[in-house]
């Protein structure tokens, strides 16, 4: 049985103190609550003071971006060092505003994960096609060779400690969701694709979260489809309320 797991993406919202405003709630609301792993993505330079509230919990912290290289002289980016130092054990890698945004490729995501896992930190690799891809009926084929490429030579057991979420680019902050039926139809791709080109074992443990304007009126009818297995929520996580509904919600 695979364990739901609810990620909270901040993007580039909060301040250090209200960022702690936010943690501090969340904590309030999740303290005790097991059934699902959650985790919490704050901007970098919110990571340690949200780790300090939350690192006797059951919470978890989470970068939203990783350099691939571990040090040197690279103006700008954090290595998995620094961001295992600030308390976090998950990494979003190749979020769609990274590749739309900021150029990132297939093969930047591979070299990321594979900083990511030599670093002992758990990437939540994102995947997901744009609206006039979903239109011309490309989805299946944009998301497979996002698979190929990001995965890309990685071995059996670096691939059973990934996790993969599933944001179809076209609901991303736009309100709009692809319907349970649509996510399922990915994410049971995504599982059969990752059990044919590694092992029925790792395609069966393997979490995929979907993402893309998920809300505590959603997450239920979502999360009864039998290859969604949680969320990578972006605006819903600002708020304390809807976060906590979502990750009760989702169980």
């Amino acid at each position: 049985m695979r364990k739901p797991l609810i990620a909270g993406n901040w993007k580039m919202y909060k301040t250090i103190s209200e960022a702690i405003i936010l943690a501090n709630g969340i904590k309030r609301e999740m303290v005790d609550f097991t059934s699902s792993d959650i985790v919490l993505c704050p901007p970098f330079t919110a990571l340690n003071s949200v780790y300090e509230i939350i690192m006797d919990t059951p919470i978890k912290l989470g970068a939203q971006d990783i350099a691939w290289e571990k040090e040197g002289a690279f103006t700008g980016e954090v290595s998995s060092v620094m961001l295992k130092d600030c308390g976090c054990e998950f990494v979003i890698i190749g979020h769609s505003e990274r590749r739309k945004y900021f150029g990132e490729t297939d093969e930047i995501v591979n070299k990321k994960i594979r900083a990511a896992l030599s670093g002992s930190l758990i990437p939540i690799v994102c995947i997901g096609e744009s609206l006039k891809e979903r239109e011309s009926n490309l989805t299946i084929e944009v998301v497979k060779k996002q698979l190929k490429g990001g995965l890309r030579e990685l071995t059996d057991e670096q691939i059973s400690k990934i996790i993969i979420a599933y944001e179809p680019v076209w609901a991303i902050g736009t309100g709009k969701t692809a319907t349970p039926l649509q996510a399922e139809e990915v994410h049971c791709f995504i599982r059969k694709w990752i059990e044919e080109v590694f092992s029925s074992k790792i395609a069966e443990n393997l979490r995929i979260l979907y993402g893309g304007s998920v809300k505590p009126s959603n997450i239920k009818e979502l999360m009864v489809q039998d290859d969604i297995d949680g969320a990578l929520v972006g605006g819903a996580s600002l708020k304390v309320e809807s976060f906590a509904e979502i990750v009760k919600n989702a169980v």
